[in-house]
């Protein structure tokens, strides 16, 4: 990518640890990078020149009218203002989202003719061939990804998945490896292409060199309250208690003195997990954040831990909106994907796609 033909670049994610991944790479290339969460106070005036400025969206937690809606209220609030600078589209490297809605919004707010969309991560054995996508060689719909409940993988094809796509102007290339990807960059670098992918395309396109491994899983130090909120997440072996969300609450119940939550006024330590995944739509993965979400605030007012540790983005949105933490600090890049920032309150937040494993497990 030539970056000295830009003065600045803006990423766009559909989710809070998008972004934060990507905030991590940017970050460990040595760049100055700035984590906005797009909760209607975003503006012209925090894009600065010479930096990355990331910006959480929450659009893959909205409905389709709701997310075009976004993307078009940021376009108009600062993209158009900063022609200069490069736009990245950060989406999940498991299909999900409103990926063909937002990424015609954007080239229509930013007058790019067509655009790449990637969601391949060779890196962590997510590939595409002949069309077709794969987990470790598996096509996703014959993965657990087929149960999640907001976005469930019914066809492993990108073109059935996105049928719009080719009409408008978005290409889908096929990519099993990181050279593959940089082919794919070097291909489309013509200024009129907006990338939008994973964050192995990221990777390549700011040239921080050979792509990652998976991160290795958490030894929070002091208290640490840590939400699996992800139904693709899977235990942790950390010597910390582990509180699995009873049925009856993942069923629908709003009652959460059904959930057995002792462990952690005992030791002020926990690990909150989803273990069912029978249930998929909307309303269930809204109902699943927010209880998640309103535990951890539960807990947290009852004892603010050192360390909050969350995996899924849509749980970690909730989780921070109903905390009341929108303002953070990068404080380092742990492992790929998976980034800690401190909050004004002190406590240190960890925040991981609950897409990815933690690579030791």
């Amino acid at each position: 990518m030539k970056n000295e033909k830009w003065r600045g670049m803006i990423v766009i994610a559909d989710d809070i640890t998008g972004a934060a991944e990507i905030a991590g790479i940017a970050f460990n290339t040595g760049q100055q990078v700035r984590l906005l969460c797009a909760d209607g106070a975003v503006c012209c005036d925090m894009v600065a020149t010479n930096r990355t400025t990331v910006i959480a969206t929450d659009t893959r937690s909205m409905t389709e009218a709701e997310a075009v809606a976004e993307t078009r209220r940021i376009a108009s609030s600062f993209l158009t203002s900063h022609s200069s600078f490069l736009i990245y589209k950060k989406t999940d490297s498991a299909l999900r989202g409103h990926v063909v809605a937002e990424l015609t919004t954007l080239m229509q707010a930013t007058g790019y003719q067509r655009a790449v969309y990637l969601p391949a991560n060779p890196s962590k054995g997510r590939t595409i061939r002949n069309g077709i996508y794969y987990i470790k060689g598996v096509p996703i719909a014959k993965t657990d990804f087929s149960f999640d409940p907001e976005f469930p993988a019914r066809t492993s094809s990108l073109p059935d998945r996105f049928p719009e796509a080719e009409a408008r102007g978005i290409v889908m290339p096929d990519a099993e490896s990181e050279e593959d990807i940089r082919r794919i960059v070097a291909q489309y670098d013509d200024g009129q292409t907006l990338f939008a992918g994973a964050a192995d395309l990221f990777t390549c396109l700011v040239g921080s060199g050979t792509l990652s491994s998976p991160p290795t899983a958490p030894s929070p130090s002091g208290s640490a309250l840590i939400l699996c909120g992800s139904t693709q997440s899977k235990p942790l072996e950390l010597g910390i208690d582990i509180a699995p969300m009873p049925q009856e609450i993942y069923d629908g119940a709003d009652d959460l003195s059904l959930w057995n939550v002792n462990a952690y006024q005992e030791k002020g330590s926990l690990i909150l997990t989803i273990p069912h995944t029978h249930r998929t739509g909307k309303a269930v993965a809204v109902h699943l954040r927010h209880t998640m979400a309103e535990m951890a605030r539960r807990l947290v007012a009852i004892h603010r831990p050192e360390q909050l540790i969350i995996e899924g983005g849509a749980t970690a949105w909730a989780t921070l909106q109903a905390l009341g933490w929108t303002s953070f600090e990068m404080v380092r890049q742990l492992a790929p994907g998976v980034v800690q920032m401190q909050a004004d309150c002190g406590t240190l937040v960890t925040l991981k796609p609950g897409s990815y494993p933690w690579g030791n497990l």
